[in-house]
């Protein structure tokens, strides 16, 4: 998004309170700011150890180089493992602060700033696209580290509008789907919408050891939800716990780090390929699996 859109879309506020300008009218117009774009893709990202955004791996390189060879972006929506909400939020700051939501790692990590500019503009779009659920503005979250340790690498000069929509952990698979799925014209305004998080999390069953040892309960989940993502089989993932039972609870004893996943298999249009990165384990019950829709 460049210096000229911005400020078309900063005037939103603005023309919203010009008489007779409603504020849908001032909304159609931020989106008739926005620069013509092709259908943007849709991530989801398997975000694992914070190190990442920083470590020279292979994770690392492969963020690297999704940055340099997907349509560029004009604005990035993020929907991250790590900020649950009572009710669904979207930021709508100006500019987002970078959080440091983890502990016990290295000064390095914690030095990492990530000053992408925020949307209030965009954000006010994505409420009055989603009528499933009412979204709540929030002021005071910024970006967590589930959007800025893979957009460091990724977009490196912070320099594209981001935000972020909340997880409410209370819903069940089907709200957070079909809030996906009203996402969907994001896409055509250069909106890039990532949901990161992990298909395979339990850190209580964590390997320490440095091996390649994988679980069997996590690589039976890992194998059924890419089974059922390749054909196309939402009703299936969107019943994943009665399926497969103990199974689930030991890949996702808490299953924020799944929910993201839904937002982005609710973006994807009929015949729209999928196509898979990073199938690796780490640390025997993270799964790193990676997808992308539609590029």
């Amino acid at each position: 998004m460049n210096r000229r859109t911005l400020l078309k879309a900063g005037g939103l506020l603005a023309l919203a309170q010009i008489p007779g300008m409603s504020t849908l009218s001032a909304l159609g117009a931020l989106g008739n700011s926005l620069e013509p774009s092709e259908r943007m893709p849709v991530l989801f990202i398997g975000h694992g150890n914070p190190m990442n955004a920083i470590e020279d791996n292979a994770y690392h390189k492969s963020w690297q180089a999704m940055g340099k060879t997907l349509p560029r972006p004009q604005a990035i929506l993020s929907v991250s493992a790590h900020w649950l909400t009572t009710g669904t939020k979207v930021t709508a700051m100006s500019h987002p602060k970078t959080i440091h939501d983890f502990g016990g790692f290295p000064k390095k990590l914690f030095d990492q700033q990530y000053p992408a500019p925020g949307s209030p503009e965009l954000a006010a779009l994505t409420k009055e696209l989603v009528t499933y659920s009412h979204i709540q503005s929030d002021d005071s979250w910024g970006l967590d580290h589930g959007t800025w340790s893979v957009l460091l690498p990724m977009y490196p000069a912070a320099d594209i509008p981001v935000y972020q929509l909340s997880l409410d952990y209370d819903r069940p698979p089907a709200y957070h789907y079909e809030i996906g799925k009203q996402l969907n014209k994001l896409r055509d305004k250069g909106v890039l919408i990532i949901g990161s998080g992990n298909l395979v999390h339990n850190l209580r069953e964590v390997d320490w050891s440095g091996g390649n040892k994988v679980y069997d309960w996590a690589r039976e989940f890992d194998s059924k939800f890419t089974e059922w993502i390749e054909k196309g089989d939402h009703a299936s993932i969107l019943n994943y716990q009665k399926i497969l039972g103990n199974t689930a609870t030991m890949a996702h004893p808490s299953y924020d780090h799944l929910l993201p996943i839904f937002y982005v298999l609710g973006l994807q249009q009929k015949n729209e390929k999928v196509s898979f990165f990073n199938e690796q384990f780490d640390m025997a019950s993270i799964s790193m699996r990676s997808l992308i829709i539609g590029n």
